[in-house]
């Protein structure tokens, strides 16, 4: 359905990656992995026409049907939510609302219009058979968590992560034959991960979808196609069968070199000692033959670098961690999020905090942290308690136009410079990155800046919210070995299962109603025990 020949893509003198050739099959969903900065949606935005600026070919089948996840929240803000899923059609969208402005406006004894009204119920009757795309747009949209009392509402009105919910419902809506989703379980809740990983595993098309989430990963696609070594490489199933078998194979190609630069040296050897010995002197030509033929093979560095997230408390905590007492939070709106909270935490415990989006989980880290007050209730933390904390919006939090070096030092000017410089060594800043300029760095990087600061602090007990957002798998499965590794406390908002798995031994899920679930034991444990209810 989608074929790739010959491609080359550059930026300036550096070969992003070349000598691209594949072809994207049909009743087939490709996962799109690789490092930050190692082409990912460079390659995306090449097959969905949005880079037309490199060298080689890209060709789609004749008359199918393409949709690719929009990433410009801001694009519809004067359409209703309804309306701006059903833009995900346009032939569809352009065609009702013409047929609308002619029923009011229109001079039904003017053939013309008449005419051209036949014409239109006609596309519309090619696009939706069964004159139901009203009923499907409340469908979809219900399922990615926006109700139907919204739905008339302008896309103006919603926040940033339920904007992105409508331009997931918008992409999914026409049912394209070739879809491109780019990181799509962003800003989703639990819940709505699950239902995009069965609507995504019924597709019958193409698709290619980058995710950081191994779980996701895992559940939805069948190839991986591994961005790496200047290279893009097809391997048949999901991603823990991308991990075992890319293993295998950079192994079997070091000690295959291994054994080549060994019979290398062996033959070398005979040459410089028999090639002068008339007796030898042929087999001292023959093995020089064989020398020359010998190739072994340049096996570049890959992209891939695992971070070394290591969190050590400085004190260690006494016999009392955290308590909340009836705490109950309303926003100024009157919306009531947190209900009677009474939760107690153990030294030592590591907790993941989970519910729906809207349901106050950011919020009660928040007060937890102290960065909010409680409509009413208390914080009792313990007398040897230093926290740390992560916010979701680091974006904000780390700004300003000094080095990345002068913002880690500004927290403590007294540090050590040798262990703030190898803190950002640890989370892959190397010594010329570390002179960046903080406004110009990635949502990534901020995030990898946000946990060098954690780890400088040494609190030993740690709050984090949404940690894992703009982080790539590498970073991610470092950051749950930390969090596992760690001996102090840890509560953490996230929707990365495999990361919640990681760590977690206790689950608390807030629900909309304000409630919680409180349960000890792991996120698998967890969700097997909602399944059996």
């Amino acid at each position: 359905m989608v074929n790739v020949n010959n491609l080359i893509m550059r930026f300036g003198n550096r070969v992003l990656f070349q000598d691209i050739n594949l072809k994207l099959d049909r009743h087939k969903r490709y996962g799109l992995i690789g490092a930050n900065g190692a082409g990912k949606t460079t390659f995306l935005k090449i097959l969905s026409a949005q880079i037309d600026e490199y060298e080689g070919d890209i060709s789609i089948e004749n008359g199918l049907k393409v949709g690719v996840l929009g990433q410009n929240q801001f694009a519809f803000e004067d359409f209703t939510i309804a309306d701006a899923v059903l833009y995900g059609n346009k032939r569809l969208y352009d065609a009702i609302k013409e047929k609308e402005e002619l029923y009011v406006t229109g001079d039904f004894e003017d053939d013309a219009v008449n005419n051209r009204l036949a014409d239109l119920e006609v596309i519309s009757v090619e696009e939706d058979p069964t004159y139901e795309y009203d009923i499907n747009i409340a469908k979809i949209l219900e399922n990615v968590g926006i109700p139907a009392d919204k739905h008339q509402n302008l896309m103006s009105t919603l926040d940033s992560a339920d904007k992105f919910k409508v331009l997931l419902a918008q992409v999914l809506y026409p049912k394209p034959d070739v879809l491109f989703l780019d990181e799509p379980t962003n800003n989703l809740d639990i819940e709505t991960i699950s239902w995009l990983e069965n609507e995504l595993q019924r597709h019958e098309g193409t698709m290619v979808v980058i995710s950081h989430d191994r779980h996701f990963l895992n559940a939805v696609v069948t190839n991986i196609l591994d961005v790496d070594y200047q290279k893009i490489r097809e391997f048949t199933g999901n991603f823990d069968d991308w991990y075992i078998a890319a293993n295998i194979i950079a192994k079997q190609n070091e000690l295959g070199n291994a054994k080549k630069e060994k019979e290398k040296e062996e033959l070398e050897a005979f040459v410089r000692r028999f090639s002068a010995n008339a007796s030898k002197a042929k087999q001292a030509t023959s093995r020089q033959r064989k020398l020359d033929k010998l190739v072994i093979e340049d096996i570049k560095p890959s992209s891939r670098r695992d971070p070394s997230i290591v969190f050590k408390a400085k004190r260690v905590m006494g016999g009392e961690a955290l308590e909340l007492i009836n705490i109950n939070y309303t926003y100024p709106d009157g919306n009531e999020v947190l209900k009677d909270i009474n939760l107690k935490f153990e030294p030592g415990e590591k907790v993941a905090l989970i519910g729906p989006n809207g349901a106050g989980k950011t919020t009660l880290a928040k007060i937890i942290m102290e960065e909010i007050k409680p409509t009413s209730g208390e914080v009792n933390w313990g007398a040897t308690v230093e926290n740390s904390y992560f916010p979701q919006d680091t974006a904000d939090t780390i700004s300003g136009g000094g080095t990345l070096y002068d913002w880690l030092r500004a927290f403590d000017p007294k540090r050590d410079i040798a262990e703030i410089r190898n803190c950002l060594g640890r989370m892959l800043f190397n010594g010329e990155q570390q002179e960046k300029s903080v406004e110009s760095i990635s949502g990534g990087e901020k995030h990898r800046m946000m946990l060098s600061k954690m780890m400088l602090e040494g609190g030993n007990f740690l709050v984090l919210d949404e940690p894992s957002n703009h982080l790539d798998l590498e970073a991610i499965v470092a950051l749950g070995e930390g969090l596992l590794d760690f001996k102090g406390n840890v509560i953490c908002v996230s929707h990365d299962r495999e990361l919640l798995d990681a760590f977690a031994s206790r689950i608390i899920e807030i629900h909309t109603d304000g409630s919680i679930t409180d349960f000890k034991g792991t996120y698998e444990e967890y969700a097997a025990s909602k399944e059996a209810k």
